[in-house]
């Protein structure tokens, strides 16, 4: 019973908090084209098996009470037409390192001798009639080669409309010699994919907020 009684409380908690951290999405509407979001590598890191848990809450697997190691993250956003139309109904996936700078990759740093467990490592949401989606997860730490960063794909059905990554902004320096970052070249780009990860002032684990839209170089039609 109370392992129920963790799952449903759980799943309120991740459905309540996707809308409830909708302040930190951008409002309005667009009037000018908006700057499309570039399209970057997959890398080598996609999990070569999925966990069994793969909702969009990253700290904790399955009813476990023990959370990922790291500075905990909400991540919202909208997925977008360069228009500003929402993309409504599209599968939102992220993968990233966890606070030991090891994927869920049997190729990955020490594989499971290094993992923490505790991390699930990759999530997916379906984004809401607004285009949103939200996940909670930890801050991405550096690793050997590599500026702090998450992997994000976009996708309908068996289409894909895009993977990215998205980088920290307080990570300049580590970001500038990062060979991905500064092949994207043009520095209003480099901006749209390097987010701020801000305190929440009411938060007493100190929990940060990110937000990350999406903008897809498609039409209404297309997406």
């Amino acid at each position: 019973m109370q392992r129920h009684q963790t799952a449903v409380g759980r799943r309120r908690f991740v459905g309540a908090t996707a809308f409830g951290l909708a302040a930190f999405t951008t409002p309005g509407l667009f009037a000018e084209e908006l700057t499309k979001t570039p399209r970057m590598t997959e890398g080598p890191f996609y999990p070569d098996k999925l966990p069994l848990d793969t909702d969009n809450d990253l700290i904790i697997i399955n009813d476990d009470v023990t959370p990922a190691v790291g500075e905990i993250t909400h991540l919202t956003g909208r997925v977008l037409t360069s228009s500003g139309s929402p993309v409504r109904g599209a599968t939102v996936e992220i993968w990233q390192v966890d606070g030991n700078g090891v994927y869920l990759h049997s190729r990955s740093g020490g594989g499971d001798k290094q993992r923490d467990a505790n991390f699930q490592g990759f999530g997916r949401f379906l984004t809401s009639n607004k285009g949103e989606y939200y996940f909670r997860t930890v801050k991405p730490v550096p690793y050997p080669g590599r500026t702090p960063h998450i992997h994000v794909l976009v996708k309908k059905g068996d289409r894909q409309l895009i993977c990215t990554q998205l980088f920290v902004a307080d990570q300049k320096d580590r970001n500038e010699r990062d060979g991905l970052y500064r092949r994207i070249g043009d520095r209003k780009v480099q901006d749209s994919v390097t987010v701020d990860f801000r305190k929440l002032a009411d938060s007493k684990l100190g929990e940060l907020s990110a937000n990350f839209d999406i903008v897809l170089g498609v039409t209404p039609e297309d997406a």
